[in-house]
């Protein structure tokens, strides 16, 4: 085990540089995958006349294929018909398209969670449907669904390191380049990589439980 070899500038300056990229595919996807991941789920709840059986098809057929397949259809597949995306385009896309699913159904669950007599009392107040929806249902659901979303985005900084098999220049795929060079490097650069890891996700654990205390 080679630690100082391991652990150069050079060494820890090409893992950040990695690690940077990780955060920013990470980024961009949970603000895509939230957007869509939120209309979608609201569609489904909505019960909308054929449109919200046919958002529940794709809803379904996404949340039961594996990720990785459908980061290999972005990047390989794709430019068969004339969509060449590059590796980060790919993998925004992939994890967009995947993580969009499970947080439709965490949306539709949050929302189903909701007594339904609070929304028979708005609409006989006065409100109409959408209002009822959003100033009264949606607000009390996203509260419940602080957990569950902050650990699907935790699942979603780690399922980027599976973007490795397209050759971004992500995290892991900067630790695989080092280690491949001496054997002796790969404990000490796993040590790092799952520090890391562990510090990003370990925040968002106690931003998540902050902000359901509070709601609480």
């Amino acid at each position: 085990m080679d630690i100082a070899g391991a652990l150069s500038f050079d060494h820890l300056k090409f893992l950040a540089a990695g690690f940077k990229v990780t955060l920013y595919i990470a980024f961009i996807s949970i603000i895509l995958s939230f957007i869509i991941g939120v209309v979608f789920g609201t569609l489904r709840y909505a019960k909308i006349p054929f449109l919200s059986k046919v958002v529940a098809v794709i809803v379904e057929t996404i949340r039961n294929l594996p990720l990785l397949l459908i980061i290999f259809f972005t990047y390989f597949a794709l430019p068969e018909v004339g969509l060449k995306l590059s590796p980060s385009t790919a993998a925004i896309a992939a994890l967009t398209v995947f993580e969009s699913a499970m947080l439709a159904e965490i949306v539709r669950s949050g929302l189903n969670s909701i007594d339904k007599g609070q929304k028979e009392a708005a609409r006989s107040s006065g409100l109409t449907y959408i209002q009822t929806l959003w100033t009264v249902v949606m607000p009390q659901a996203l509260r419940r669904m602080v957990p569950p979303i902050v650990s699907q985005f935790i699942s979603l900084l780690k399922d980027t390191s599976l973007c490795v098999v397209i050759a971004l220049p992500e995290f892991m795929h900067n630790a695989q380049i080092i280690y491949a060079q001496n054997i002796n490097y790969i404990f000490p650069i796993f040590a790092v990589v799952v520090f890391m890891y562990f510090i990003v996700n370990y925040c968002l654990s106690l931003i998540a439980r902050r902000l359901e205390n509070r709601q609480a």
